[in-house]
């Protein structure tokens, strides 16, 4: 209803300039799109007009729409697309089928192992006290020592040869992704302490981010889930793994130090240089190419525009690869991605088991060390080189992990609206949700 509402203002406003307000505002998209393509791909005057350009065009319509007296119906309209987005959430989320798995109440570890680094987050092992509260609770806690390079899995490995019954890590989601492997080999339970710079692997399983040590009640009052656990080419992930432009970024050594500041430097090479690295790759058969960014997640996320610090995987278990490829090289094409998002040319959006990844050609390959030639890969964020083919595929629910009973973030994200999902709910054949509920 919200959004025939929407559509009913902006038609009985045709003669008030409803058309007009529907070609300004997709105009000024367009607009806005290119001039971040400007910024993004160009440096100096160029990138400068284009920032302007991105900021000025949102504001201009702003202002057109004010100036020209169709910022009522500008308003109202918007107003009820949000309404129609917010019920529509809502109604897919309701809808949405039971999962096809819930944690079971687990026993209490007697031979815990914890792992930290100290300068995980801005030093949050410190700050949270998490030594002493995981010892109280009668974990042994390794402490890793930042200024010397450690074999994370040697340690875990180590820890289940002299009796570990439960493996834990304090750190980002890369050290995370290496002990969970372990746990899996080994078929441990596996506790997850936020206490890394994001850790979108804790968030995605209902962890409260915001309080580390909340995720050591675990240990005396937890329950276990099974979880899939990724492999790229013999390395595990629990979150993603990027080929092209952002690999290329973070493997600069100035990536650490001013992440920003280095993508805006090296993004103009990396996407519009003759001769730039572009990515081929096999999507369970199906072949992608001349990409420049491919991104595979364990498990997909909701959507394309859900890859931000925000961004959430609805499940964890489901045994796919999320695959977005991306290949935007002019500002046409960038207003395109604006326009139509996953719909767009230049935008893939798929599922799969397996993934196989190669450069387009000899000469976007690199030879290391007089080996074989390699990619640059970001495994969870951290910067690596393998041997081409890359091979990314999923591990089903091999992964333990002992969860707090009580987590904050337990509620799962909301799906994006899906319009012939919505209108089978609206018109179809009465439902029932899990809860037992019904909805016409």
């Amino acid at each position: 209803m919200a959004a025939t509402a929407a559509v009913v203002v902006l038609l009985l406003a045709l003669g008030a300039g409803g058309l007009l307000l529907v070609v300004v505002g997709l105009f000024g998209l367009v607009i806005c799109a290119a001039g971040i393509w400007w910024a993004v791909a160009r440096r100096g005057l160029v990138r400068l007009l284009g920032a302007f350009v991105a900021v000025a065009a949102p504001i201009g319509v702003l202002v057109f729409y004010v100036r020209s007296g169709l910022w009522l119906i500008a308003l109202i309209s918007s107003l009820c697309w949000v309404t129609a987005s917010a019920c529509g959430r809502a109604a897919l989320h309701r809808a949405r089928p039971p999962r096809s798995q819930r944690p079971v109440r687990a026993r209490r570890p007697r031979r815990a192992v914890l792992i930290m680094n100290p300068k995980a987050g801005g030093g949050k092992v410190t700050r949270f006290d998490l030594v002493k509260r995981a010892e109280r609770l009668g974990a042994r806690v390794i402490l890793l020592d930042p200024s010397a390079p450690v074999d994370v899995g040697g340690l875990a490995r180590e820890a289940v040869g002299n009796g570990a019954d439960l493996l834990g890590v304090a750190g980002g989601d890369g050290t995370q992704a290496l002990v969970a492997a372990v746990a899996a080999e080994h078929g441990l339970p596996f506790l997850v302490i936020a206490a890394g710079t994001r850790n979108h692997f804790a968030m995605d399983l209902g962890l409260d981010r915001a309080d580390p040590a909340r995720c050591l009640d675990a240990l005396i009052d937890g329950e276990e889930t099974r979880v899939d656990l990724g492999d790229v080419s013999g390395r595990p992930f629990v979150n993603t793994v990027s080929f092209g432009v952002y690999a290329d970024i973070v493997q600069s050594p100035e990536y650490r130090d001013d992440k920003t500041g280095t993508a805006l430097k090296l993004m103009p090479g990396l996407l519009t240089r003759p001769g730039a690295r572009r990515l081929d790759a096999r999507v369970d058969g199906a072949r992608l190419a001349d990409l420049q960014a491919l991104l595979i997640s364990n498990n997909p996320y909701i959507s394309p525009d859900e890859l931000s610090s925000a961004g959430r995987r609805p499940v964890l278990d489901d045994g796919e690869l999320g695959v977005i490829g991306v290949r935007v090289e002019n500002a046409v094409q960038a207003a395109e991605l604006a326009l139509w998002g996953s719909q767009a040319p230049g935008l893939a959006v798929a599922t799969a088991r397996r993934v196989e990844v190669t450069a387009g050609g000899p000469r976007h390959l690199v030879t290391v060390g007089g080996e074989e030639s390699r990619l640059p890969v970001a495994v969870d964020g951290e910067a690596l080189w393998l041997r081409t083919p890359v091979v990314c595929s999923v591990r089903s629910r091999v992964l333990r992990v002992l969860l707090p009973r009580e987590r904050r973030g337990a509620l799962p994200p909301a799906p994006p609206v899906d319009w012939r999902k919505l209108l089978a709910l609206a018109f179809g054949p009465a439902q029932h949700t899990a809860s037992g509920e019904s909805h016409t």
